[in-house]
């Protein structure tokens, strides 16, 4: 319990996790589908709910969903023809990651105070506007990197790191072990 000004008590909320979505910018169909499909998973599995990929590839959204499929979870591609259009009308702070923004560390309380939030990564060339359309320019470091490990570190950051909670209906789960590896087929539904 904490004491507010007035002397009463009150009790402390814990803030709900904001709501993740990923868009990736100037995707080159057929050229960046193995980088492309790495920042999916990775978005996903840190707790992204979806990603919106321009342009729209549809081997790769299918080869996501699949997987989404037998791992579990919701989490969808959506190929868009416009990102500006995705940026203007996305309900919720807007955050470029970029090698050239604010730190992290400063930026991060701002984003777990958001109920929604879109991560936005660039592909070969950001577009100028980019900085100018989003609400904050922000840095994982002041050294080139690539958009995965950006969004890995700030979903990490952000959300806490994997829960397997995120995933309903998968079919089938990894074991946790020092050696080797272990997946175990789940009846269909389970957690």
């Amino acid at each position: 319990m904490a004491t507010g000004s007035s002397g009463s008590k009150r009790t402390r909320r814990r803030r709900a996790r904001p709501r993740v979505a990923v868009l990736r910018v100037g995707h080159r169909v057929g050229r960046d589908p193995r980088l492309t499909t790495h920042l999916a998973l990775a978005a996903r599995a840190l707790g992204a709910e979806r990603m919106y990929l321009e342009p729209a590839d549809p081997a790769l959204t299918e080869r996501v969903a699949a997987l989404a499929r037998g791992w579990g979870g919701a989490f969808v591609v959506d190929g868009v023809d416009d990102w500006r259009r995705v940026v203007r009308s996305f309900p919720g702070r807007v955050v470029h990651l970029t090698m050239y923004g604010e730190p992290l560390a400063r930026a991060l309380p701002r984003l777990r105070g958001s109920d929604r939030l879109l991560l936005v990564v660039g592909g070969a060339k950001v577009p100028p506007d980019l900085y100018r359309l989003a609400h904050a320019n922000v840095a994982v470091g002041a050294q080139p990197h690539s958009e995965v490990a950006a969004v890995a570190i700030v979903l990490d950051r952000l959300l806490g790191g994997p829960d397997r909670a995120r995933f309903p209906g998968a079919r089938r789960r990894v074991v946790p072990q020092a050696r080797g590896k272990k997946v175990v087929t789940l009846r269909s539904g389970s957690r």
